[in-house]
């Protein structure tokens, strides 16, 4: 899947922070974006996975990937650190490869029908004082912790809101999206792979309900590899 990238929406605004842009690419994202072309879930040692940021982008050049986005929980150290490493290089290029999009992201734990979720923030600025109560490298707790809320201070942030894996909790789909939709969610991580498959695919029947579901509920599909080990093509 090849997707031209938008250049930045407003010549103020960070690319790492164009949300028009990535919802543009989040509008053509199918089962075959993961993982070689996009990558919207990834983490490193700055919350609970393996990977060295400087380690993470030399696998994303390595990959091909055209856009990522690193979304470590309640923290964008690691963003920082590649964003860093991606605006010090002397040209566009490495060898023959274009630089790939870096958009900003975290995962935030939050409470949905007194269970937990998770929902990934995209494309936020992330100095944005809606947001701060959410990076500082632990769940939030109390009202603070409510999806409601939670997505309310993604958009506040100028960014996108997604529930991460909407199969994987200890509700049903059906009942979580409609939720999430009612808060004003943006999208859900359609494609991915719950069982952790090599190579990694999306798994097909939840793939295909939550699909349904983001279709009755007109949201963005996204996609990701979760990635907590040394590999950015697994999860594990």
């Amino acid at each position: 899947m090849s997707v031209k990238l938008a250049s930045a929406s407003h010549s103020s605004i960070p690319a790492a922070q164009d949300a028009v842009a990535l919802r543009h690419v989040f509008e053509q994202v199918n089962a075959g974006s993961c993982p070689r072309t996009f990558n919207f879930h990834m983490h490193t040692v700055n919350s609970d996975g393996q990977l060295q940021p400087e380690l993470l982008v030399q696998q994303a050049l390595a990959i091909g990937l055209q856009g990522f986005a690193i979304t470590d929980h309640h923290s964008v150290n690691g963003y920082r650190l590649v964003q860093r490493w991606l605006d010090e290089q002397p040209l566009e290029q490495v060898g023959d490869r274009a630089l790939p999009q870096l958009w900003v992201g975290v995962e935030i734990t939050s409470q949905l029908l007194d269970i937990e979720v998770h929902i990934l923030g995209y494309a936020f600025n992330p100095e944005s004082p809606s947001i701060q109560l959410y990076l500082q490298r632990h769940a939030p707790m109390g009202d603070d912790a409510k999806a409601e809320q939670v997505i309310s201070a993604i958009h506040q942030a100028g960014g996108l809101a997604v529930l991460a894996h909407p199969a994987r909790y200890k509700r049903s789909p059906e009942i979580l999206i409609p939720e999430v939709a009612r808060f004003g969610i943006d999208g859900v991580e359609t494609y991915y792979a719950y069982n952790n498959p090599q190579p990694w695919q999306p798994s097909p029947e939840q793939t295909k309900q939550v699909h349904r579901l983001s279709k009755t509920f007109n949201l963005l599909n996204t996609c990701g590899t979760d990635t907590h080990g040394l590999n950015l093509l697994q999860r594990l």
